[in-house]
């Protein structure tokens, strides 16, 4: 807790000037730690008076955004934009912040403004759990709930399946925040969301695979090669490679090796990049199609 500054000297000696300048870098401080941008009236809760907000925004260590919004020079774009608008961020514009998997930044800003609008923003009013402790975004179950009303499947199951695979929450608990018809589209975009992808780009290869009409198994164990990223209806391997898929010979020649014993093995064997998966989706189905169509699809 700060000590209140009960009064500013006209001509401050020495001592007070230190003592000034220790008060407006812990306004600093206290300031990052909540996301480098906040409302006055929680600055003052955190005990500053107002004598010291002042000194910290005529000292230029502070700028004042807004009547009652104070933020770092540095503060980021998106926090800014939130507590300006008197919302929280949430939905895509709340993902990096929890670590979620995402695959491209949000067009818009996604804030919950409970019971106003949101500008040009959008708005997700209902909140359900406790937002952020310091930061001003929702809580994390909200983030997931907002992504699953607000999304497509391809864009909110990554979010959801990173959630899950770090444990930080189960499906049951999500499912209990979308009762009703409106919300069935979400519910049903939950229960395709697993924890076995290693990434977001894993997610939603499999989502393509799957909306293709196949049988898919993800992170399947193969004898003498390791698991897989999939095995599609039962006899064609897929990998889904990443950027930085061979950092060296040794990695070039043991990634040849496990596709060689793949083949040995009984197995067709496909490989894609993002760049496959998010960009040219059709050209992957029709590969995988190809192949399909030379062997017995069970």
């Amino acid at each position: 807790m700060v000590r209140r500054i009960a009064h500013i000297a006209t001509a401050p000696t020495p001592r007070s000037r230190r003592v000034l300048f220790a008060v407006s870098m812990e306004v600093v401080r206290v300031l990052r730690s909540m996301g480098s941008v906040a409302r006055t009236q929680d600055l003052l809760g955190r005990g500053f008076g107002a004598r010291a907000l002042a000194r910290a925004v005529a000292d230029g260590r502070v700028l004042r955004l807004r009547p009652g919004v104070l933020g770092l020079p540095d503060a980021p774009e998106d926090f800014s934009a939130a507590v300006v608008a008197g919302g929280l961020l949430t939905c895509l514009s709340a993902a990096a912040h929890y670590g979620l998997w995402t695959l491209k930044e949000p067009a818009a800003v996604h804030l919950s403004r409970v019971n106003v609008g949101a500008g040009n923003a959008v708005n997700h009013r209902g909140r359900s759990v406790p937002t952020h402790a310091v930061l001003p975004i929702v809580g994390l179950v909200d983030v997931l709930v907002h992504a699953l009303q607000c999304r497509p499947q391809r864009e909110s199951i990554p979010m959801v399946e990173s959630a899950l695979r770090r444990g930080d929450t189960v499906p049951q608990f999500v499912r209990d925040r979308l009762p009703g018809n409106r919300n069935g589209r979400a519910r049903t975009a939950l229960d395709r969301a697993g924890t076995s992808a290693d990434s977001a780009i894993e997610v939603v290869a499999r989502l393509l695979l799957e909306d293709a009409g196949w049988q898919v198994e993800p992170q399947v164990y193969i004898s003498g090669v390791g698991r897989v990223d999939f095995l599609v209806e039962g006899f064609l391997v897929i990998e889904i490679d990443g950027a930085a898929l061979h950092s060296d010979r040794r990695a070039l020649r043991r990634d040849r090796k496990r596709n060689n014993a793949t083949v040995i093995s009984g197995y067709l064997v496909l490989r894609f990049c993002y760049e496959d998966v998010m960009f040219f989706p059709d050209e992957l189905l029709a590969q995988v199609a190809q192949v399909l169509g030379g062997r017995p699809v069970r």
